[in-house]
């Protein structure tokens, strides 16, 4: 099987695992998670960069990312409304960043849930000011459509709360999201392991983005690996076409005729 490349905006991808970047004990450790992965597209919360244009290693965790090998996707993490979101995705372009932004607007502190009236307000604010916006939702299928017609570049819905490690539980949902989507599908928070990330896959998901799993790792590279791992055979699965699920045992090897005869 020849897969193609993963395409969003006007961007071709080999890898279809993104890392976020927080959580990590160390930027030296977050590096080698990086390099680990293979991943191509790494996300920062604004909020943890420096755009001063200083270079304090201590602090900048910008200065651990080559921007050459990696697609620096700023995130705007900790915005409540549109407005303190498209504030942030402003700066970072004029801090020289990529007009690349992943949105997030979650102003319920306890559950990270994020605004969905928010989140469509600022898309469409940030696409018609030329900007690749990759929204992070609930796994809402009416809302991942009317974010498509603004002209988002992929949606992200949520297989769990973030940093929960519970998987896909909205899976029936994200699945209405898959089916009726015209841009790449990232399945963003919840996954805390390898095996969350084949399923998310085998669903036929365009990607995912991990964070916690990796990042809380007692060994964030091999984790790293791990989940690359788990990310290609998941497409594998899902392109070679899963069998169907039948509710009661089905033989590999039928046996009624010869026992007859």
């Amino acid at each position: 099987m020849t897969d193609t490349p993963l395409r969003i905006g006007n961007r071709e991808f080999g890898s279809r695992l993104m890392l976020g970047t927080g959580k990590f004990s160390s930027n030296e450790n977050m590096r080698a998670a990086l390099d680990a992965s293979g991943a191509e597209i790494v996300t920062v919360a604004l909020r943890r960069a420096d755009l001063t244009g200083g270079h304090d290693q201590s602090a900048n965790i910008l200065d651990f990312i080559d921007p050459e090998q990696y697609l620096i996707l700023p995130n705007t993490s900790g915005a409540c409304t549109a407005e303190e979101a498209v504030r942030l995705a402003r700066l970072a372009v004029a801090a020289g960043l990529p007009n690349w932004i992943k949105l997030e607007i979650h102003p319920d502190a306890q559950y990270l849930m994020p605004d969905p009236i928010e989140t469509l307000k600022a898309a469409e604010i940030l696409v018609k000011e030329g900007f690749t916006v990759l929204p992070y939702i609930n796994a809402d299928p009416v809302l991942a459509k009317r974010l498509q017609e603004v002209g988002t570049a992929a949606v992200m819905p949520l297989g769990a709360p973030i940093g929960t490690n519970k998987g896909v539980i909205t899976e029936e949902l994200i699945n209405i999201i898959i089916e009726q989507a015209c841009v790449p599908v990232v399945v963003d928070a919840g996954i805390g392991a390898p095996s969350h990330a084949a399923k998310a896959m085998e669903m036929g998901a365009d990607a995912v983005l991990v964070n916690t799993a990796i990042a809380a790792a007692g060994n964030p590279a091999a984790m790293a690996q791990a989940f690359a791992l788990a990310c290609k055979a998941g497409r594998e699965g899902y392109m070679a076409g899963l069998p169907a699920i039948s509710k009661q045992a089905v033989a590999t090897s039928p046996l009624t005729s010869f026992l007859r005869k």
